[in-house]
């Protein structure tokens, strides 16, 4: 395994992190008999930083890996998240950042998970109307406390960045970032973050599955796999969607990798800071992942794969139109 540090503050991880949401929630059927098979897979692999959500099954997620922290010899670095509390009737999140929800939610993940302090602490999303200031300080106070090591933003602006870094040191951004998803960017999330010396971890570095080549269509998906409500995977939009994956295929087929493993090449090439946390309930996949951290992409290939996945190149939204309120861009 190779290892990164993220942030300035030097906390030191696996190149590769592990997404867990997928084995609570989202993508279909979950077990948790072969999602512990995983998760120790991965520690004996090399992998010590683990992503997760109080909201992720609605704190099943937290408690599997709680049950992986009792059962474990090793020690590795678990980061979770607080601040979506339900969603509402029209299907909005109902997001809450106010001090006392903050401490409550810490409370109930360190239960969950079984331990005196979380690693890494995320708020997953921003409530622009509650004071950016309490919410800041009340983290802080939680780091002071001994309760969390270190904070974390979820999708939040370059602006926002800049004002909580100012009231309380930041060790990480989480955002969506992939091929097709490329915002950070242009609206200077990356650059900010850079600027400050905060590490960043790209959620769904493989597209939500799509940039593995291995969705055809949306029928290839569970009936209650949230992807079918995702406007890219929409079959209008599947199709067009496919022509720039084919650029991943053909490069992996000449490499003799897979195009999983071309995709995670690609976001692990674009810069040391940068630390991934691609989600697997398959110790297939799990493996195929990690190896893609010995994969070296020319630069010819990296320029052929940022002229195949510009914004004009992928059709629809991220997500549907009620979660995208939730994001600042």
């Amino acid at each position: 395994m190779k290892f990164r540090t993220l942030g300035k503050n030097g906390i030191k991880v696996s190149a590769l992190g592990l997404g867990c949401m997928g084995m609570s929630q989202f993508y279909g059927q979950t077990n948790d008999s072969n999602s512990l098979e995983v998760l120790n897979t991965a520690i004996e692999l090399g992998v010590n930083f683990f992503d997760t959500s109080d909201m992720y099954g609605n704190g099943h997620n937290e408690e599997l890996l709680g049950k992986l922290i009792k059962m474990s010899k090793n020690k590795f670095m678990v980061a979770t998240k607080f601040g979506i509390k339900a969603r509402s009737k029209e299907g909005a999140w109902i997001i809450d950042n106010s001090p006392e929800y903050i401490r409550q939610c810490c409370d109930a993940s360190l239960k969950r998970l079984g331990v005196d302090c979380i690693d890494l602490y995320y708020l997953h999303r921003l409530n622009p109307n509650q004071p950016l200031d309490e919410t800041i300080g009340t983290l802080g106070e939680l780091v002071k406390s001994g309760k969390v090591k270190h904070i974390g933003l979820s999708e939040v602006s370059a602006e926002t960045i800049t004002k909580a870094h100012n009231i309380f040191p930041i060790t990480a951004i989480q955002s969506e970032y992939s091929l097709w998803t490329r915002n950070i960017e242009h609206n200077g999330i990356l650059s900010t973050c850079r600027n400050l010396g905060i590490g960043f971890v790209p959620y769904s570095p493989l597209g939500r599955g799509f940039l593995t080549g291995t969705i055809k269509s949306i029928d290839n998906l569970d009936n209650n796999d949230f992807r079918r409500a995702t406007p890219r995977f929409q079959k209008e939009n599947i199709g067009a969607n496919l022509k720039a994956v084919k650029t991943i295929e053909t490069i992996a087929e000449a490499k003799g990798c897979t195009t999983s493993q071309v995709a995670l090449a690609w976001v692990l090439s674009q810069g040391e800071d940068i630390i991934p946390i691609p989600g697997t309930k398959r110790i297939k996949y799990l493996e195929q992942n990690i190896e893609s951290i010995n994969i070296q992409l020319s630069d010819s290939e990296l320029e052929l794969l940022n002229k195949s996945f510009t914004p004009n190149e992928i059709i629809g939204s991220r997500y549907s139109e009620s979660a995208m309120k939730s994001l600042p861009y």
